[in-house]
């Protein structure tokens, strides 16, 4: 309930991705005018509503139960496993990239958050972007990397509110930073590599260490996983039922009702149910490769088809990218549904 109460004490300057592909007057426009009655539209199409709803739940039982044929799970899971370790790696070289992408693009985050905004402190704050992505992409003092980064973001929370919760995805991967480290592939690797052989006597520490990073890697990919879907059940929830009319907008502006065949306020509606129901399944834990594999699909075409730029969207890319090399956790509902099991869920 708590989280479901965020969602709607949101401040009317929080953004979305219909907001980078409308002008500030029609953002205005759509903020200010009252929003459609979902409900209705889904009374008025009643038929189709019913018709896709029953779509949707024949797919996520028909991949559930791909996802657990015994055949598919011993020739697949053996392979799949093998990726897992790459997940820390992907993660980390992500949220670093990104940091170097907002320092290029003069921005934190975001394009509607420019760098401008700190005044004299600008060149600071790049240098700061800089430094903290540099670091953190080839692997060293990743720590105190993650650290300037948290501090980073409590500022912009400061000041921004609830607005971060559109980014709160960064807090998710600075978390596994602090936590793991450099993790693997990294500078911070090969180095401590090199010490340990040089002085056995810290040997005793660095097992101690892998056996607490051992305990708190699955828990720390379990926080990504959920403010992951936070994040997107933000965007969805402002930009497609709040201010509905952006997504409205949005859909008027490119003709994606005669592209798809859909009444505008029926396409928005379902947009939103799909893009709920993405976050709910990366939160819950539920068909997560298939979830990844399903966003990563319409997050491509969507950048294709309005031309956005890139780089705002690589945490959006390079996550989901992740739980596809890590797929479920202990405390996923499917982890945790099948953790007396040998394999998991191929999907």
């Amino acid at each position: 309930m708590f989280i479901l109460s965020i969602f709607f004490i949101i401040p009317s300057f929080a953004s979305a991705h219909e907001v980078y592909v409308l002008d500030s007057a029609q953002i205005a426009q759509a903020v200010g005018s009252p929003s459609f009655d979902m409900l209705a539209v889904a009374e008025q199409n009643l038929g189709q509503f019913v018709f896709w709803a029953f779509i949707g739940v024949l797919v996520v039982f028909g991949v559930f139960w791909i996802s657990i044929l015994r055949f598919l799970e011993r020739r697949l899971d053996p392979m799949l496993s093998k990726l897992r370790k790459y997940t820390p790696f992907i993660a980390r070289v992500t949220i670093g990239v990104s940091f170097l992408a907002g320092a290029y693009y003069q921005a934190t985050y975001g394009p509607e958050l420019p760098i401008s905004n700190f005044g004299s402190l600008a060149g600071l704050v790049t240098a700061v972007l800089v430094a903290v992505g540099a670091l953190t992409v080839i692997g060293l003092y990743v720590r105190i990397a993650a650290f300037a980064a948290l501090v980073m973001y409590l500022i912009a929370v400061y000041y921004h509110g609830t607005y971060m919760l559109t980014y709160i995805n960064y807090l998710g991967e600075i978390i596994v930073l602090l936590v793991l480290g450099a993790h693997s592939f990294s500078l911070d690797t090969y180095l401590a590599k090199g010490k340990a052989v040089a002085q056995n006597h810290r040997s005793a520490f660095v097992t101690w260490s892998k056996k607490i990073q051992a305990y708190l890697a699955p828990r720390s990919f379990m926080i990504l996983r959920v403010l992951f879907g936070i994040a997107l059940i933000y965007a969805s929830a402002y930009a497609k039922i709040i201010h509905n009319n952006l997504a409205l907008f949005t859909v008027e502006k490119y003709h994606l009702d005669h592209i798809l065949g859909f009444e505008p306020h029926f396409l928005v509606l379902g947009a939103a149910i799909v893009e709920l129901l993405i976050g709910t399944f990366f939160i819950l834990g539920i068909e997560l490769r298939f979830t990844a594999l399903f966003f990563l699909f319409w997050l491509t075409l969507s950048l294709i088809f309005f031309g956005e730029a890139v780089w705002p969207h690589l945490m959006l890319i390079g996550i989901p990218i992740a739980y596809i090399c890590y797929g479920y956790d202990q405390y996923s509902l499917e982890g945790w549904l099948f953790r007396k099991r040998k394999y998991e869920p191929v999907l």
